[in-house]
């Protein structure tokens, strides 16, 4: 993601480690572990922990690992992946909460049945983690594969969302 003078950005401690938000005046624009791959470098966004979209942010994903909030009522601003990323992102919003796909399903739910590498390649570019559940999509033989957040931490909501024992 490129930095954007439109943004602003808070930390927030999870119980899996310290996270990046950002957002602009349109939605939440990302949500990352800190150090995590495909994550903002060197970001000069200003801080601003009192943003409202910042707090509600922090509140709902507070909420969600206390166990208190099954999914996110937040406005998102996505503007900042391809067309295609975006039609990603969104069918990733479909998947509820306890419940998993493939990358292969994901494509043919999108109508591109022979996309799944590029389905992948999209999923891991996904800029509001948890929120968007990137972190529900599994390998075809279910694996545990490739999270930006890294394979311990999509182990760890997996096993909080109740999608695995």
């Amino acid at each position: 993601m490129k930095t954007n003078g439109s943004l602003v950005c808070t930390r927030y401690e999870s119980p899996l480690g310290a996270m990046l938000l950002a957002a602009s005046d349109i939605g939440v624009a990302g949500v990352w572990f800190v150090g995590q791959r495909h994550g903002p470098e060197g970001v000069l966004w200003p801080e601003a922990p009192e943003h409202p979209m910042l707090k509600e942010a922090v509140r709902q994903l507070q909420d969600y690992f206390d166990g208190k909030r099954t999914s996110f009522d937040l406005p998102l601003d996505l503007r900042h992946g391809t067309p295609f990323q975006q039609s990603v992102w969104h069918a990733l919003l479909a998947i509820p909460q306890g419940e998993t796909t493939s990358y292969g399903e994901l494509g043919r739910r999108l109508g591109r049945p022979q996309a799944a590498r590029a389905v992948g390649a999209a999923v891991g570019r996904n800029p509001v983690s948890i929120v968007v559940p990137c972190h529900r999509v599994l390998g075809t033989a279910g694996g545990l594969t490739g999270y930006a957040g890294g394979i311990e931490r999509k182990t760890a909501l997996l096993k909080l969302e109740g999608a695995l024992m």
